[in-house]
């Protein structure tokens, strides 16, 4: 079955409409019918089984049915701050990632980035990345579609440590001393619901100032392996590695 979000509160067996373009979708691309059944996740991040009761002029007119009570979402909040790249590859980890099950992402402007944002296309590209996290977020049934909030500079990325309960910067220079152990301990140390931030420079990693801010604020740098990943690989390496800790591991 196919999933939407709606931004109602949902309740059981009562009528509620779904418009724009998740209705283009219903009723032009999947051309469903009344007695349909798709999934719908309401403004409280709960999961229905809904019916579809009316294909109108402009929206869909729905009846939830039942309510899912697992969740598909990880146990803590992972929020992936990366350096701007190149090209289209932030896209690739905003879709990649939320299948994964990123809570949130933070784009920022690093020391050798070589992508720029101009101040007058942010909210343009923001709602781009914001529409590729709700369909990553439909097609892999998650309950939460993440939030992406653009950093101008390190300095307000900086300001941003103290919402976090851990701060872990996946730098190269861990991984060519065969440094494994901060990643699997600060996983073993953290609780469900917990938020962490993980930094991700851009094409050339991250800048000399930027390492000795972190080295100031005490974050901690993290190997991801023994291979040097791209910017665009490392966020989905981390991610895997956070599924099987906190999902795979668990259920042995």
């Amino acid at each position: 079955m196919q999933r939407y979000f709606t931004n109602e509160k949902l309740s059981l067996f009562e009528p509620f409409f779904i418009s724009g373009d998740d209705f283009h979708h219903m009723s032009r691309v999947m051309r469903m019918k009344s007695g349909e059944k798709v999934y719908i996740v309401d403004k409280e991040e709960n999961a229905f089984i809904a019916e579809v009761i009316e294909i109108g002029e402009s929206a869909v007119k729905l009846s939830a049915q039942e309510n899912i009570e697992k969740s598909p979402e990880l146990p803590v909040q992972i929020t992936i701050a990366s350096g701007l790249p190149k090209g289209d590859k932030l896209d690739l980890i905003v879709q990649k990632a939320t299948e994964l099950g990123a809570f949130s992402f933070v784009p920022f402007a690093a020391e050798r980035s070589i992508s720029k944002w101009e101040t007058k296309k942010v909210r343009k590209k923001i709602e781009r990345l914001e529409k590729i996290a709700k369909e990553a977020a439909e097609q892999s049934h998650r309950t939460h579609i993440p939030t992406i909030s653009f950093c101008e500079s390190f300095t307000v990325l900086m300001n941003r440590l103290a919402e976090f309960d851990y701060v872990l910067l996946a730098y190269e220079e861990s991984a060519r001393l065969n440094e494994t152990k901060t990643l699997v301990s600060t996983f073993e140390k953290m609780k469900p619901g917990e938020k962490l931030l993980v930094i991700f420079g851009p094409e050339g990693g991250v800048g000399d100032k930027e390492v000795k801010l972190l080295t100031q604020a005490n974050v901690l740098f993290a190997g991801l392996g023994s291979r040097i990943l791209r910017t665009e690989t490392a966020p989905l390496y981390f991610l895997a590695a956070a599924s099987y800790h906190f999902e795979l591991e668990k259920s042995f």
